[in-house]
């Protein structure tokens, strides 16, 4: 699978010339694409002292903050995308950064490990905890305190009145819509608040 190619499929929900905002942006290279490519401006969002210093020099803004304290230093609809990719599983409030995503942005973009996948479902079976690609760490070490599937987002999303424009999974660098709970190893949502 290739991560290169996995962003440029999310890169692809978020229109050009887009004022974004990347939660938890690690090293920025999403936004960095972004500018390049399609003509985006915006802020990454990141704690990490290393990954603060990558973005600055990439190129890319950055604010070192910490997620779990919310987005209070945004004003509604202070940006046209908000993204959120791989950061929901490792935060304590979830469903509180999701709701800070629909309102600080017109339209989020999310994405997670799928914990559904078919190759995670039958090492469960088998008594054991998966280690993927997608979840690459074992049970003890992991930096994930929550588990999600692909249709536990669809419920979460109905639940806090968003309205979803697109979902697909990816598999190896491959969009994923037919099954995308079993067949995909990662989960993509586009919504805007309903």
């Amino acid at each position: 699978m290739s991560e290169r190619k996995d962003m440029e499929l999310i890169a692809e929900l978020v229109p050009h010339g887009s004022r974004v905002l990347d939660l938890g942006c690690g090293r920025g290279e999403l936004l960095a694409h972004l500018q390049a490519h399609r003509g985006c401006t915006g802020y990454g969002i990141e704690i990490a002292d290393d990954n603060v210093l990558a973005c600055t020099q990439r190129g890319v803004n950055v604010i070192q903050l910490n997620l779990e304290e919310g987005l209070a230093i945004f004003e509604d609809k202070s940006f046209d995308v908000v993204l959120q990719l791989d950061t929901l599983q490792h935060l304590r409030n979830t469903e509180k950064m999701l709701r800070e995503t629909a309102r600080v942005g017109r339209i989020g973009v999310v994405s997670f490990p799928n914990f559904a996948h078919w190759p995670n479902r039958l090492r469960v079976a088998g008594g054991r905890m998966p280690v993927t690609k997608a979840l690459p760490y074992e049970w003890y070490d992991t930096p994930n305190i929550r588990v999600g599937t692909y249709a536990d987002f669809e419920v979460l999303a109905r639940k806090d009145g968003l309205t979803i424009l697109d979902s697909f999974g990816i598999q190896a660098g491959e969009i994923v819509r037919t099954w995308p709970n079993l067949l995909a190893s990662v989960a993509v949502f586009k919504f805007e608040r309903g």
